[in-house]
């Protein structure tokens, strides 16, 4: 039987290539999504069509402790629980920090650390029971030195994520993983899209290999980090950016 992956945030970006490498690895998936109805719908789709394995896609704020309940009870409904977790829901409410608002910074905290909390505290008991899991939190450079006054709020919550990676680990041993990856700039269309090219231009010499880190590369090191060979990795945090030079 394969194992069970839910990928929170999974319809696009950096979640839909976990989700295909790991598809394309014999792995059955589930795909959470918030708002991406249509991104998610052709993903399971393009899935069901390329791979043999199961696929499932569920709408749920991650943020809200009674839907992450209904969406992992759903899950083990039907396939009998989640054996790897990967919480990569995030948002980025970027703004100039004088037009930050308090509420914006709660909201970016409630997705990006209590809804990683959240579904990592629903799936603990299956992982127990069974005597093995895995999680990985998906942070950011964000949140250990590159720091962006107009993400404050984005920053300081990927910098929480990696100090709940390791009380999830100490908590959850001997039988359950917990790792964190720190990407740095992932060429993602949302990445691209939302920047001018000026801006593009200086991170991408901020970078030591002299480009954009790629989606599929962060999923290769997630696919690696749940696989056997990677069974002694634990309460560790690993940044993949190309070999960033330093902070802006």
């Amino acid at each position: 039987m394969n194992k069970v992956v839910l990928v929170t945030g999974g319809a696009q970006g950096i979640g839909k290539a976990i989700i295909l490498e790991l598809a394309k690895n014999h792995y059955d998936v589930v795909i959470n999504y918030l708002t991406s109805n249509k991104a998610a719908a052709l993903l399971e789709e393009e899935i069901k069509k390329n791979y043999d394995v199961r696929v499932m896609t569920i709408q749920a704020d991650v943020s809200k402790e009674e839907e992450v309940d209904a969406m992992i009870s759903l899950i083990e409904k039907k396939w009998g629980g989640v054996d790897i977790l990967v919480n990569n829901a995030a948002v980025d409410l970027s703004n100039l920090f004088h037009l930050k608002t308090a509420d914006e910074f709660r909201k970016t905290l409630d997705v990006n650390v209590v809804g990683a909390f959240n579904c990592s505290k629903r799936v603990y008991r299956h992982m127990l029971d069974q005597e093995y899991g895995r999680i990985i939190n998906i942070s950011s450079t964000n949140g250990i030195n590159t720091y962006y006054p107009m993400c404050i709020d984005y920053d300081a919550s990927k910098a929480a994520l990696i100090s709940l990676t390791h009380n999830l680990a100490f908590e959850y041993g001997p039988y359950i993983n917990v790792n964190a990856i720190a990407p740095g700039f992932i060429g993602t269309d949302n990445e691209l899209d939302g920047y001018d090219e000026e801006f593009l231009k200086e991170e991408q010499e901020k970078i030591m290999v002299n480009r954009y880190g790629k989606p599929e590369e962060v999923a290769y090191l997630v696919k690696f980090l749940i696989s056997d060979e990677a069974n002694f990795i634990n309460n560790t945090i690993i940044r993949i950016d190309g070999g960033q030079k330093g902070s802006c």
